[in-house]
């Protein structure tokens, strides 16, 4: 693998979170938008004042939809979502369009039983293999003009993925959108259940939620009260970036039986000098690997160059495929366990591994 510029590379470390950006377009596009915009407002006050004229005869032949960024139409619809940014969402019946912008969102969509109603995903999500024939709304970035022409009933995003000046044009365009933050692994249970809830697939998401509790539970069973040995998530390696406070990761090395070297931090993607590496001295090196979001083969062995390390005197270096631990959605579980059975090897005498890469 060719090594990367340090812009591309920071740009594959957060897209291998979850947690995309949006990139800023030419001019022109900017210009396109923006009059799409202006377009679809002046649409909407035609219609704000059509139903302010008429409104006696048509309160009671509204139909049912989703309603965002108007609370006092609040009365209207049958349940109410709040999002992890604190958003409101209201809904008459569940979404049979969904839009998902992260492979996370994807993989829980599906694992919910809910494959059938996403319209449109990323280039980035891969799993399961039905998302292949899925079209796609881009990959660092997401199409607002292909968005809008697919019509969803909800679109679902991580936080950190639409741009501050995005977000207001889908509140002008009144796309419906749905946050989602996961800064632990129980967060990720409760987005499980939310969307089951909100897609009205609460059976089959409660069940996946309770069975991932119940692995967690065994996985922090086997690990209890043994030794918690340091590590280093190496997230990235020019400049040298791991997890800290307020990631899920720092969340799971934790649930692992594993102490972050990181934990201190005062952000939640730290830069870390190899001086404070070595002071810190991590038991262990955790690198995530694949052939688009991981570590290169080259960047693992090159820490060999610090043999005073004790993670490199006892060749604790753990690989872990990135799409189990970089992505905040069910197959997270596979790669904890994963975790924890190689920090903790006598803790788990049973060779079985549930999930796949």
């Amino acid at each position: 693998m060719l090594r990367m510029t340090m812009r591309e590379r920071s740009s594959r470390s957060v897209t291998a979170l979850g947690i995309f950006y949006l990139r800023k377009r030419g001019v022109a596009a900017l210009r396109r938008r923006r009059w799409l915009a202006v377009v679809a407002g002046l649409a909407c006050c035609c219609v704000v004042q059509m139903v302010c004229a008429y409104e006696p005869t048509m309160t009671t032949r509204r139909q049912p939809g989703i309603l965002t960024g108007m609370p006092f139409m609040a009365n209207l619809a049958a349940r109410t979502f709040v999002d992890d940014m604190g958003r409101k969402l209201f809904l008459s019946q569940a979404p049979r369009r969904i839009v998902s912008l992260a492979p996370s969102v994807t993989e829980m969509l599906y694992a919910i039983g809910a494959g059938n109603q996403v319209v449109a995903v990323t280039g980035l999500c891969d799993f399961p293999l039905e998302v292949s024939s899925k079209p796609k709304v881009g990959q660092l970035s997401a199409n607002l003009e292909t968005l809008v022409a697919l019509q969803p009933d909800l679109v679902i995003a991580p936080h950190g993925f639409l741009s501050a000046e995005v977000l207001e044009q889908f509140e002008r365009l009144k796309l419906p959108l749905l946050l989602l933050r996961a800064q632990s692994v129980d967060d990720i249970f409760r987005h499980i259940t939310t969307l089951g809830r909100l897609l009205n697939q609460s059976k089959m998401a409660n069940e996946l939620a309770a069975e991932l509790r119940a692995r967690l539970k065994r996985i922090k069973a086997n690990t209890q009260g043994r030794p918690s040995p340091r590590v280093l998530y190496v997230l990235n390696m020019e400049p040298l970036i791991t997890v800290g406070p307020g990631t899920f990761i720092q969340h799971v090395i934790e649930m692992a039986g594993g102490s972050n070297i990181a934990r201190d931090a005062v952000t939640e993607y730290p830069r870390l000098s190899m001086e404070t590496v070595l002071a810190r001295n991590p038991d262990v090196l955790v690198f995530p690997t694949g052939e688009t979001e991981g570590i290169p083969e080259s960047d693992r062995l090159a820490w060999r160059r610090w043999p005073t390390l004790s993670a490199v005197q006892s060749g604790r270096f753990i690989d872990i495929p990135s799409v189990l631990l970089d992505r905040p959605g069910p197959r997270l579980l596979d790669g904890l366990e994963r975790l924890a059975r190689a920090l903790h090897p006598d803790a788990f005498p049973e060779a079985t591994l549930s999930g796949q890469p």
